[in-house]
């Protein structure tokens, strides 16, 4: 048997929730039962040990269980479920291990159990600390229900807390914002993600929106701006365009995606890069499981998936390294790339530069937090290029 060399990450999706949220556009469904759930982790494990044989060389040292809600599945099956991954695969001594949970969902008995197996980071979706907002969002917990949550996992021994928060929430201004960092900021929590509210195609939220004032676009780049600026002052220095921790606890998983790292996804919708191939998984838990569980029945899985040639590689590498506030870091991509960076963009990034959207470090040019809020305008110009003229002769 080959002996771990190269470094890898897990996801696993777990599609279950107790409602839908209003904004909410991830494969994601309320569970008939725990037949269905029970079949799912049982698929899931199915389909983690066809990799076995190929990840043999890998060592593991991040998992992210995400949804949906995780924590929706009964303990008992998530402690069935955490203990497969480990016998699938060859974790490090000390691996990041990150569980996602509603705040509505967890008990003490689930969290304690839940740290004793192994996880050492827990996400909770809290979007907003104002209990109107929450209800306007159908989240099912409130403030209190968070509160309570949270004090549960510290006293179960989590020392890594991360919470999700949301601006540009209808009817949000500033102040409110404002309330809810602090907040945050208060409790001490190691990580804290900053997301702009979307209006997604289908969602209630974006049905209904008619009946709602969202902020405009400029009280949304003051409200980001000002955020980042608080956070940073509040020792959350910003690592990605929507990420802030205290120093060494960035989230290594979600790193791995920024930088170009290998990882596998396990379940409904779920995707991967594993050698020099992006694919994923069909968004149906029916045709997931019956794909895994009769491999014979010609049950296609596969949603997509596709070869990452030399073009695409730059590519994605340029739009994902400029999400972290580290920025393109010139030397490296000289290494990998066998060009440089300056003289394949630079005209383009000259604009950026003079406005402030960019800046040129010793050996890194990255996008400032202006830049951060409209980094899909500029990625999307950045990779407007011609590959005739960068590929000539690589």
């Amino acid at each position: 048997m080959p002996q771990p060399s190269k470094i890898l990450g897990i996801y696993v999706h777990i599609p279950f929730c107790l409602s839908k949220c209003a904004y909410c556009d991830f494969y994601s469904f309320v569970p008939s039962g725990e037949e269905i759930m029970e079949r799912y982790v049982n698929a899931l494990l199915l389909h983690m040990s066809d990799y076995r044989e190929s990840a043999a060389e890998y060592t593991c040292d991040t998992v992210y269980i995400g949804g949906g809600t995780p924590t929706t599945l009964p303990t008992e099956l998530l402690v069935k479920l955490i203990r497969g991954i480990k016998k699938n695969f060859n974790l490090t001594r000390e691996p990041e291990f990150t569980i996602e949970a509603n705040p509505a969902t967890v008990t003490p008995d689930m969290l304690r159990k839940l740290r004793r197996v192994g996880v050492n980071r827990i996400s909770f979706g809290l979007q907003t600390g104002d209990n109107t907002e929450l209800k306007m969002l159908s989240r099912r917990h409130n403030r209190a229900d968070f509160e309570r949550s949270y004090r549960m996992a510290r006293e179960a021994g989590f020392d890594n807390i991360s919470v999700d928060l949301m601006f540009g929430i209808p009817g949000q201004t500033m102040d409110s914002l404002m309330r809810n960092l602090r907040y945050a900021a208060k409790l001490k929590v190691e990580h804290i993600s900053l997301y702009d509210l979307k209006l997604e195609p289908g969602t209630p939220l974006f049905v209904n929106r008619s009946n709602f004032v969202f902020p405009d676009e400029d009280a949304e780049a003051d409200m980001y701006l000002r955020a980042v600026e608080y956070l940073n002052s509040e020792g959350y220095p910003q690592y990605e365009i929507s990420n802030f921790a205290v120093p060494g606890r960035h989230s290594r998983h979600n790193l791995k995606y920024w930088n170009c790292f290998e990882y596998l996804g396990f379940g409904p919708g779920a995707h991967s890069y594993f050698n020099n191939n992006r694919f994923s998984y069909s968004r149906s838990i029916e045709k997931y499981i019956a794909g895994v569980e009769q491999p014979l029945a010609a049950v296609d899985i596969i949603d997509s998936s596709e070869e990452i040639t030399p073009k695409e590689r730059l590519g994605e590498y340029v739009m994902l390294r400029l999400r972290l506030a580290a920025g393109i870091k010139l030397d490296e991509f000289r290494f990998r790339f066998n060009a440089d960076f300056e003289e394949m963009f630079g005209r383009k990034l000259v604009p950026y530069l003079r406005g402030g959207f960019m800046v040129r470090r010793e050996n890194s040019i990255a996008l400032t937090p202006s830049g951060m809020f409209v980094s899909n305008y500029i990625l999307s110009d950045l990779l407007d290029f011609d590959s005739s003229v960068i590929w000539n002769g690589m």
